[in-house]
């Protein structure tokens, strides 16, 4: 088991995703930052799929009750392991009773902990990833208990990599959306001239911007919506749907953000400067 002794602000299991259910209303949901996990993962010789925990803003306190290998990756956030500094995308070996910490966030906004064969919580729907109402919790709590294979003898066959980090990464690299073509050559180049700011209305659902372009009158019917769906509303806010959001609306959707786009954009926060580049 993993002890939450500390959950921070808001610390999630959070898988690959959840497939095949959109058409009743669910969310993908999966982790923001699909990068950084997968070479977490990889270094463990872990499934693609294998979940993880993702940490918001401000980290957990950890502790570990059996053996097993860690790696961290994303967001850079003063991590110890017993009190003593561990770095990102390197494997550790855990003993049973040490103590995981976090500190300040450096740079960027989503940190992730992977354990050797993924974090076993309850499989809802075909995924572990935290969602309410589909599962039961929506994040980790002081005191929470987390499943996890003990693993002993691993020798990972790289136990280290250097990432050329995207964390100071602010282009956002979009393609046509259904809607791009009704949009004014105002609009158009309001949203690919301009430097947009992060509102602090920011979660796993939605990115809000705070800077506005010309308004518009259309009306369309609810249409589908997937992750880096960006919507121009009425008021000519530009809002991008993320892993959480719903999966239909009513808004024109402008151009859609790319999967490389989702994990820059998921990394982060209010008060951050983002731009548009259409490919």
């Amino acid at each position: 088991m993993l002890k939450v002794l500390k959950a921070g602000f808001y610390t999630t299991i959070q898988d690959a995703g959840r497939f095949h259910y959109r058409n009743k209303g669910v969310p993908v949901s999966g982790v923001m930052d699909e990068i950084s996990v997968f070479k977490i993962n990889s270094l463990l010789e872990n499934e693609e799929s294998a979940a993880v925990l993702e940490i918001t803003m401000t980290g957990p306190t950890l502790i570990f009750e059996k053996e097993t290998y860690i790696t961290l990756g994303g967001a850079k956030m003063l991590a110890t392991l017993n009190n003593l500094p561990i770095q990102n995308y390197k494997v550790y070996t855990i003993e049973k009773g040490d103590i995981l910490s976090f500190g300040k966030l450096e740079k960027g906004f989503r940190a992730y902990l992977a354990v050797k064969g993924g974090f076993a919580s309850e499989e809802v729907l075909g995924s572990r990833s935290f969602y309410q109402p589909i599962t039961k919790y929506n994040r980790l709590t002081d005191n929470d208990a987390v499943s996890f294979s003990v693993q002993q003898d691993f020798q990972p066959k790289i136990s280290e990599i250097k990432v050329a980090s995207f964390l100071n990464d602010s282009v956002l690299e979009v393609n046509k959306a259904p809607e791009f073509d009704i949009l004014t050559d105002k609009q158009l180049e309001e949203i690919f001239s301009r430097t947009f700011t992060v509102a602090h209305e920011n979660n796993r659902m939605a990115y809000q911007l705070s800077e506005t372009i010309q308004p518009h009158t259309f009306s369309m019917l609810t249409s589908a919506t997937i992750p880096g769906t960006v919507q121009l509303t009425p008021a000519g806010k530009l809002i991008v749907l993320m892993k959480d959001g719903q999966t239909t609306g009513g808004y024109p959707r402008a151009v859609q953000l790319t999967d490389k786009a989702i994990c820059i954009l998921a990394q982060k926060k209010g008060g951050d400067s983002v731009s548009f580049k259409l490919i």
